[in-house]
């Protein structure tokens, strides 16, 4: 895998620093083994859904934390091999933990295991204050401008 240098980066802007870490992070990511396999569906303008296959999982065996805009995903599977012998082992069922860095204002608002896929919806939820709005334009009339004119 090839790897990104961004000291010169560092060296000629200010405030990217967060971007440049993430990439970071991302790229770090990558190199994790791929298990469980998972998919990142875009399902609306500003909706999104992780499928994450977790095949012999059950509800209470799973557990989605969301910190500081890293969703974390974390699977523990109770050990029982005791109670039986496999002549072949296939299934992997081992304990695991994925974690996703979500932009700013995405939240997680639904999670349902069906089918052995953990579906977690999300959703970009922008404050009020950042949402774009219409200023809507006044008019006056012309003899109230100038009467204004001539009282000043």
């Amino acid at each position: 895998m090839r790897t990104i240098d961004f000291s010169p980066l560092y060296r000629s802007v200010v405030g990217f620093d967060r971007l440049a870490s993430l990439l970071d992070a991302a790229a770090a990511q990558d190199s994790q083994a791929g298990y469980p396999p998972y998919n990142i569906e875009r399902v609306g303008d500003d909706a999104y859904r992780v499928e994450i296959a977790v095949a012999g999982f059950r509800p209470d065996e799973l557990a989605i934390e969301v910190k500081e805009n890293l969703l974390t995903v974390t699977g523990r599977k109770a050990a029982n091999d005791e109670q039986r012998k496999y002549l072949h082992r296939g299934l992997a069922e081992r304990n695991f933990e994925r974690r996703f860095q979500l932009a700013d204002y995405v939240v997680v608002t639904d999670a349902n295991l069906s089918d052995g896929l953990l579906a977690i919806s999300l959703e970009r939820q922008l404050p009020e204050a950042l949402k774009p709005r219409t200023i809507k334009i006044g008019t006056t009339p012309a003899e109230a401008l100038i009467e204004g004119d001539k009282a000043a």
